[in-house]
């Protein structure tokens, strides 16, 4: 499913958003790269942040979303920005570190994909990856029960992706023939979210986006006042103004 992406909407939580990244930043082991690729850059903050760890790098950022790199480009003029369909994406010579921060989620097949980006590291290089796991908790599946209990099922219901991760054990079987060692955790993160509906926000920059853009204006209020009030019992705001909303979180830095 194609979708414009809206770097705005995105940003609106960059710090909590960003917080995944800095971690993964920390466990890469890895000295002076040479050649580095953030796939799924988006807007490019985070591709910022691995340019200030290895400002001698060759950086590029890889996103399929002219929007997104539209925006990275006023971010940063000295990283290469590339527009890259990552279902199909090869370095175009190997590379030291490919660096993926909350994108790879949105590809199927990962038991292909994540070997054959192995095949464009060098020997010792490294993928480091994060992606959401929250796709059991109120956030992710009121959508699925919002998308299924309108009009609006039939066109929305075949683009649900109700569990694009797998477990752990099952990325470590993919990872452990085409690896030297796997670093593996998990993080639930409890992000503190500011506003009147910071849950229906967080997700119109993700996870929503696709889906809202099948449609009509009137549809998407129609949608997002069910969801908003699904996500509200499970989400209190509270006396502070603020609402928790815990988010799980898969890494893993594969060596090859």
């Amino acid at each position: 499913m194609i979708s414009d992406w809206n770097p705005t909407q995105y940003l609106a939580f960059s710090n909590q958003r960003q917080r995944p990244a800095l971690d993964l930043l920390t466990r890469i082991p890895i000295e002076t790269p040479g050649i580095i690729y953030d796939l799924g850059c988006g807007p490019g903050t985070t591709t910022v942040l691995i340019k200030k760890r290895w400002p001698d790098a060759q950086l590029t950022g890889v996103d399929s979303s002219r929007e997104m790199l539209d925006t990275a480009r006023t971010v940063d003029k000295e990283i290469t920005w590339q527009v890259g369909d990552l279902n199909e994406w090869q370095p175009s010579e190997p590379c030291d570190l490919l660096f993926s921060n909350a994108a790879l989620h949105w590809l199927d097949d990962h038991e292909v994909l994540f070997p054959r980006l192995l095949k464009g590291l060098r020997p010792g290089g490294v993928l480091a990856v994060q992606m959401p796991r929250n796709f059991s908790a109120p956030t992710h599946t009121a959508i699925s029960d919002t998308v299924r209990s309108g009009h609006w099922r039939p066109r929305l219901e075949p683009y649900l992706r109700e569990k694009p991760v797998y477990d752990p054990s099952v990325y470590y079987d993919i990872l452990k023939n085409h690896t030297a060692s796997v670093d593996m955790w998990e993080t639930t993160y409890f992000h503190l979210l500011e506003g009147e509906d910071p849950i229906v926000e967080w997700t119109k920059g993700s996870i929503l986006r696709p889906l809202l853009s099948l449609l009509d204006k009137a549809d998407i209020e129609a949608f997002l006042e069910d969801y908003r009030g699904r996500v509200s019992e499970a989400y209190p705001r509270g006396q502070d103004g603020k609402t928790v909303m815990p988010f799980k979180r898969l890494f893993f830095v594969a060596v090859t």
